[in-house]
């Protein structure tokens, strides 16, 4: 029962830790840093951090061709997220664009009910709904409306949710025996070759890098990719995709918390309550998962 305390801990920090990205990529923004540029240099300090990992506290391993392949696919699933967040955003209303990116709490589960074969429990479903709801409210959906969104923006929107519940699904399924360290690294990897892709890494020749790129860039590698990577990681497989999914919801209440305080921005009553749904669906999640152990036993 502890180990599973601590996988839900461990989701919860995770999730957060995606929560604070928005605050810093606001920040770097500021800075006058390009969103191709805080993208890459993302997805390029998370590389090299892990990599450093590796070699100063993780256990290498020999892996087989065929598992390098999975995990990179894991990867590449994690990066297409952003990228088509990132992208989603050049069309949709910040406050639109993380309400479509929380569809994937009900995804999650949907695609863990298929894969079982089996249906989500009632306290499952019930926890999906708050989240739904917290969700519509923390982003302010009901005062921005959907009637001028364009449908590029929903799609693209959507794809990120879908792309980040299988992102975390895939986490706890493919490859589990592979050590955290080596497995982040491959993962972060996966990541790296989607955004060099998408946005090509011309911050690495411009100059960009010497003046304050870096900062930001090992900022969000580590928030973004490095800790919830690792956490995830270990958490996934302990608890369920389907829960992992519901816990992963703390982001939005995170990002809102952070946007006030740190951003200052303003944040209505309407969000807070918004935020008080999400954390009661979550605990509603996490009860669920203490009921479970003690029948198990």
């Amino acid at each position: 029962m502890m180990n599973d305390l601590k996988a839900v801990i461990y989701i919860l920090i995770g999730a957060s830790s995606y929560g604070i990205l928005s605050t810093i990529v606001k920040l770097a923004y500021d800075n006058g840093f390009q969103p191709n540029e805080v993208t890459g240099s993302q997805a390029f300090f998370g590389v090299l951090i892990l990599v450093g990992l590796i070699f100063l506290f993780g256990k290498r391993e020999s892996l087989s061709i065929r598992h390098w392949l999975l995990l990179l696919l894991v990867g590449i699933i994690s990066g297409l997220t952003g990228v088509f967040y990132y992208s989603a955003l050049q069309f949709v209303p910040a406050s639109i664009g993380i309400v479509l990116l929380f569809q994937f709490t009900w995804m999650g589960v949907l695609m863990e009910s298929i894969l079982d074969r089996r249906r989500p429990s009632v306290e499952k479903i019930l926890s999906i709904l708050f989240l739904l709801a917290g969700t519509l409210f923390a982003g302010d959906i009901l005062a921005t409306g959907l009637t001028t969104i364009p449908i590029v923006g929903i799609v693209l929107g959507l794809l990120s949710a879908a792309t980040y519940a299988g992102f975390i699904l895939a986490s706890g399924r493919l490859v589990p025996h592979v050590n955290p360290w080596m497995r982040s690294m491959i993962l972060g990897l996966g990541s790296f070759i989607v955004v060099c892709v998408t946005f090509p890494p011309h911050f690495l020749i411009n100059g960009s890098l010497f003046h304050g790129l870096w900062f930001w860039g090992l900022l969000l590698a580590f928030f973004g990719i490095v800790l919830p990577n690792l956490l995830f990681t270990y958490g996934v497989p302990k608890v369920g995709a389907g829960i992992a999914t519901i816990l992963g919801a703390v982001e939005l209440p995170m990002a809102v918390l952070l946007s006030r305080f740190v951003l200052q921005e303003q944040v209505s009553g309407v969000q807070w309550i918004g935020v008080v749904l999400i954390l009661v669906g979550i605990v509603m999640a996490e009860m669920r998962l203490t009921k479970r152990q003690m029948v198990n036993g």
